[in-house]
């Protein structure tokens, strides 16, 4: 290790470990996926391989702008997460807090139209079609009466 070696990265609010491989721990941030951490190293040209540790100032700040704009830097639309937005109808990549706020958003309008999946977030039942009578036992459940887990 030389002295240029950071132990700990602070990328987009996040901290980095610097001992990972840069494609890994670009994963750490949130919104940002193993697929979309590939393709932002290969279009910032930094080495997959390398520890984060490494990366020069230059390089990071390169990263963050793949990050924040990808159509930019010729990035497919299917690798971003914001595939037409449910509000604007547009093709964008969020990552961090813009991420958590937009999720947020669309589940409270799914709530407020009566969606399916926005009533089985208000009542805090399973909104994914899984199994709810044996699993899940911890949170509420949706047994009938006498049925698998009925006192006995």
């Amino acid at each position: 290790m030389t002295n240029e070696f950071q132990h700990i990265l602070r990328v987009l609010n996040t901290n980095i470990e610097g001992k990972r491989k840069s494609m890994f721990a670009m994963t750490k941030i949130c919104g940002i996926g193993k697929r979309f951490s590939n393709i932002i190293c290969k279009k910032a040209e930094v080495d997959i391989d390398r520890r984060a540790g490494t990366l020069s100032n230059e390089e990071i700040e390169k990263l963050v702008a793949i990050i924040m704009n990808p159509k930019q830097f010729k990035v497919p639309e299917y690798m971003v997460n914001r595939q037409k937005d449910f509000s604007t109808g547009k093709t964008t990549h969020v990552a961090i807090n813009t991420l958590i706020g937009a999720v947020r958003s669309d589940i409270e309008k799914m709530k407020k139209i009566r969606q399916h999946r926005g009533i089985r977030h208000y009542w805090g039942h399973r909104v994914r079609g899984q199994h709810t009578c044996t699993t899940g036992r911890k949170g509420k459940t949706l047994c009938m009466p006498g049925g698998a887990n009925a006192a006995r």
